[in-house]
């Protein structure tokens, strides 16, 4: 069971829901086998041990693994006083394990409703502090309107109601970011893969979020895998080209001493003017590898050799789309360096 919360930690509050969040915060995607299989009781050690670090914000959704995130995550923090964590799912895509791009993308209110009553049993909790709208973007775009006039109206209903705390959005593109800062209820954003080493495009939601006081999320400070050092998984979009370059850049640090994973977690979470940053992981090594890397001071000249050689795909909008029907699984045994880091 976790022990006291670690003041070290750097706490901030996130916007205008008044939430207090750790400076990082945990992603819960890995405990789902989204980058690669996991063993179930280290992924909740792993929890554990983000509570002692002093880490309060955790981050899931359903289509994680086909709900076992959700399930794995609820086994976690069974026994820990809610007061403990700030807790937040998603809503509006839900993925079949195994088939990820594969997914039932539904903003209705009586499937968001349904779908939270069973996030909330898997979750072993009442009220989740806040439930993003997911990924509206997917499938050509085709839900996103749905999105705007059912799913959104939906989560405020469910706000109104005491059933969740605040309403959110978790998405990729920076013209629907836009439109969503503008036009949705939104009371924090979780944005993904745009404050990174090869990705800050996510700065230019900074202004218009603190003009309406919307809280910030930071996600994927590994880019969804090319930052690891390791070969991300098959459902990513890059190219063989474009993988190819970002292993020209791990090789690039290795020579100078320093693994591209630290430079990327340091440079996403020293740099981000974001509320928090996000990054997941199953296993209690690369945790604490991650927290101790970030005690440490960051190579400003690195980073702009290392963006030097990404330049082709520096603010690259990828089409994570495209993913479609491609596996979950890594094409490498489990026990992999930095399989999962997001």
């Amino acid at each position: 069971m976790p022990g006291p919360v670690d003041r070290t930690m750097r706490y901030t509050t996130l916007g205008r829901t008044g939430l207090t969040v750790s400076a990082i915060s945990f992603g819960a995607s890995a405990l789902g086998g989204v980058f690669g299989d996991i063993d179930e009781a280290e992924g909740i050690r792993t929890v554990h041990l983000a509570l002692d670090a002093g880490i309060t914000y955790f981050d899931v959704a359903p289509a994680y693994g086909g709900t076992t995130a959700e399930t794995v995550l609820g086994k976690a923090l069974k026994g820990i006083p809610r007061h403990r964590y700030v807790l937040s799912t998603k809503a509006g895509k839900y993925t079949r394990p195994g088939a990820y791009g594969c997914d039932d993308l539904d903003y209705s209110e009586a499937r968001i409703r349904a779908e939270l009553d069973a996030s909330l049993r898997r979750l072993g909790v009442d009220q989740v502090d806040i439930v993003h709208l997911h990924d509206l973007e997917y499938q050509g775009r085709t839900r996103t309107e749905s999105a705007f006039a059912d799913g959104f109206p939906a989560l405020v209903k469910l706000k109104q109601e005491g059933r969740i705390g605040h309403v959110g959005a978790g998405i990729y593109p920076l013209d629907l970011w836009r439109r969503i800062i503008a036009e949705a209820p939104v009371d924090a954003i979780l944005t993904h893969n745009h404050y990174c080493l090869n990705d800050t495009r996510g700065s230019e939601l900074v202004g218009p979020c603190r003009a309406r006081n919307i809280g910030m999320i930071n996600a994927s400070p590994f880019a969804s895998g090319l930052l690891t050092g390791a070969p991300p998984a098959p459902w990513h979009p890059a190219s063989p080209e474009e993988r190819a370059l970002f292993a020209r850049a791990a090789a690039f640090c290795e020579a100078r001493g320093v693994p591209i994973a630290k430079l990327a977690v340091q440079f996403s979470c020293h740099q981000s003017p974001f509320h928090t940053t996000m990054f997941s992981t199953a296993r209690t090594s690369l945790l604490t590898r991650n927290l101790q890397w970030l005690q440490e001071p960051l190579d400003h000249d690195l980073v702009a050799e290392v963006r030097g050689i990404l330049h082709p795909v520096v603010d690259k909008q990828w089409d994570y789309d495209a993913g479609i029907g491609r596996p979950v699984r890594a094409a490498r045994p489990p026990t992999g360096p930095d399989h999962e880091d997001r």
